[in-house]
């Protein structure tokens, strides 16, 4: 009778049970054992030409978060449809949106899927219909399976239900994870084993104590260790990829030389709009623009005083920095108003302002801020901008594109830049940059520019400033290959864990 360890005989005598052949998955359900342990066994007897392992690759499909919204509440083309229907076929496109409750960021998407599937049109603001679809679209009935099911082996799909799980992929609706399936298959020499009996053999895998002691450590057989054995997959604890893509930015700029700012999330108006020559009653202003306190709902700017009597001239009528201004009563309750910061360059006018400033000196900072954007995959209500101001007597319009270059090539991974003119209030000429990747494609990560007289004089400072404001969460996305900004902060384990250093 030959001896097995108990590992093995118990996996050869299950492997019989379920006919001579089954999966890993089957046999650790079985055997009630982790897989590691079966996989151990397995590459045991099969060193034996006891067991064959045969391995191939398995694509499992499963539904993203949209995904899942969609197989529950209706694909935005088909939730758009049957308000139409529900207002006799035809209808402006408003009052259809409305009647099927769709977000904003959806009207495009349900739009442009109508017109694809072939369900209705839209001429001068009405949306008709083109006929009746069917009750489920074949994209609808694989949804619905995924939801119910959790998952499904695309290649057990046929051909046409293959060829939409890649369309829904497309879509972010479902991901593919592709993983490898081992099937184990009892051998002839193996079958015969069986027949003539296996008797389990003891082993230990570790001296105790009190096996030391009894002397029973002679007597017992001591498991040989199998260094080709597949061991458990361990996660140790680390960053996010995405903090770590921070400090390596945090990291390049100090070692070029810059100093980190710092400042508040709960900003004065005066701060994030007024010293930055924003008149009052500019759009950015609005509630639609950007996040007000509740309460309270003014802060106290008289430290600030002297310098707020300059920067209330500067919009009023000008004052010494040869511009007519806005020409407007300058509310100093407006600009004590509270909010959330908007953006980092807030961070560059306390600074500008700080006994501690340096000139020449180079600045910058991550900063978080915040706006009330309507959520897709480039816009987020809370997002973080790394902002930079250089301050020195000999700059040029020309130091500013170098610095700008420097980062989306060394730091976004860009294989190319383009730069185009803008507009800001405070900077002038204003700037924006944007980057190719190849395989990615084109993205715009933010304005940069020379900040203006009105912007630089009021707070005392008479060389100039360059500053850029860019989008850190967008650099990361083209370091990282990763077409939704949603992404950035997602707190899917799977994606973390496999994710690498960018």
């Amino acid at each position: 009778m030959t001896e097995l360890r108990p590992h093995e005989r118990k996996t050869l005598l299950i492997l019989e049970k379920l006919g001579g052949k089954a999966s890993l998955s089957q046999l650790t359900a079985e055997a009630g054992l982790p897989e590691t342990a079966i996989m151990r066994a397995a590459l045991a007897l099969q060193s034996q030409k006891l067991v064959e392992i045969e391995e191939r690759k398995e694509k499992t499909l499963i539904l993203t978060q949209e995904g899942k919204t969609y197989a529950r509440k209706g694909l935005p083309e088909r939730r758009l449809m049957k308000a139409l229907l529900k207002l006799n076929g035809e209808a402006p496109l408003h009052k259809a949106i409305k009647e099927a409750k769709l977000r904003d960021n959806l009207v495009s998407i349900a739009l442009g899927w109508l017109r694809q599937k072939g369900w209705a049109k839209l001429e001068k603001g009405k949306l008709k219909t083109l006929g009746t679809p069917e009750k489920e679209g074949i994209d609808e009935r694989l949804l619905r399976l995924l939801d119910k099911n959790r998952s499904a082996i695309l290649e057990k799909l046929d051909p046409e239900m293959r060829k939409t799980a890649e369309l829904l992929k497309k879509r972010k609706l479902v991901e593919i994870e592709e993983k490898t399936v081992r099937i184990l298959k009892i051998t002839k020499e193996g079958q015969n084993l069986i027949k003539r009996g296996i008797q389990a053999m003891e082993e230990v895998s570790q001296l105790t104590p009190k096996l030391i002691a009894t002397g029973k450590w002679r007597k017992v057989k001591l498991r040989k260790y199998n260094i080709r054995a597949p061991v458990a997959k361990t996660w140790p604890g680390k960053k996010h990829p995405y903090l770590r893509f921070i400090d390596e930015v945090k990291s390049k700029l100090v070692q070029l030389g810059f100093k980190e700012m710092s400042g508040p999330l709960v900003e004065l108006s005066f701060f994030n709009f007024d010293a930055l020559f924003m008149p009052q009653d500019h759009p950015a202003r609005e509630i639609f623009g950007i996040y007000f306190v509740k309460s309270p709902k003014h802060g106290n700017l008289s430290r600030y005083r002297h310098v707020m009597a300059k920067v209330k001239k500067t919009h009023e009528n000008g004052w010494k920095t040869g511009s007519r201004g806005w020409r407007y009563k300058y509310s100093v309750r407006e600009a004590s108003r509270l909010i959330l910061r908007g953006h980092g360059t807030a961070l560059s006018i306390r600074t500008l302002l700080s006994k501690d400033l340096e000139i020449p000196g180079k600045y910058f900072s991550i900063a978080r801020c915040y706006r009330p954007e309507v959520v897709d995959k480039t816009h987020l209500t809370e997002f973080n901008q790394v902002e930079g101001i250089v301050v020195d007597e000999n700059l040029t319009l020309r130091d500013l594109l170098g610095v700008l270059e420097k980062f989306a090539i060394e730091i976004a991974g860009a294989d190319e830049v383009k730069f185009r003119p803008d507009y800001f209030p405070f900077t002038e000429p204003s700037v924006e940059l944007s980057a190719y990747k190849k395989g990615y494609g084109w993205i715009e990560f933010g304005g940069s520019g020379i900040f203006r007289p009105e912007v630089t004089l009021p707070l005392g400072i008479k060389v100039p400033v360059i500053a850029w404001g860019l989008g850190i969460d967008r650099l990361f996305m083209m370091r990282a290959g990763i077409d939704d900004i949603r992404y950035v902060f997602t707190q899917d384990l799977d994606w973390i864990r496999r994710k690498g250093m960018v």
